[in-house]
């Protein structure tokens, strides 16, 4: 709880902070792809079981997918507020970073959907093992750390 009160904090102080909306989107942004970092994070920190994975992998599925949801939206509203117009995403150098950014988060949303259509099955069906899991939660914890990478950029390019 701590942790998201600063991390809000900082999102509606920064780049996009002169306007409300602008600042919610963005600290609700972050606070999104908080949760479905950390929480794969964790689970790969703990979870060493394939029965585990069974259990855990379908309810972090349902809460990741809320926080792509939330997290799409939010950051569609963000760039929004912050590009006058499409042109800007190749012509200015916050542009290009938030262009880099929707590459890469369409590749991890290419993964998440993988995953979530047969690993999710193949885990829930004790079809998976531990060690396929973690491996497949890594990749996408890499993933997430290029995406994140952008964002700090995004934040003192714009």
């Amino acid at each position: 709880g701590l942790a998201a009160v600063g991390m809000a904090a900082r999102t509606l102080a920064g780049h996009l902070a002169e306007s409300p909306v602008g600042g919610t989107a963005v600290a609700v942004h972050a606070l999104a792809a908080a949760v479905w970092c950390g929480v794969l994070a964790a689970l790969v920190l703990t979870v060493t079981h394939r029965g585990q994975w069974a259990r855990v992998l379908p309810r972090f599925s349902q809460l990741s997918l809320w926080c792509v949801g939330v997290l799409l939206a939010a950051g569609v509203a963000g760039a929004a507020l912050k590009l006058d117009s499409p042109t800007e995403l190749w012509a200015t150098g916050y542009g290009r970073v938030l262009a880099a950014k929707v590459v890469v988060t369409a590749a991890l949303l290419v993964l998440a959907w993988r995953n979530r259509s047969q690993w999710l099955p193949a885990a829930r069906a004790h079809r998976s093992s531990a060690t396929l899991s973690q491996s497949r939660s890594l990749v996408e914890l890499g993933m997430m750390a290029v995406a994140v990478t952008l964002a700090a950029a995004l934040a003192v390019t714009g």
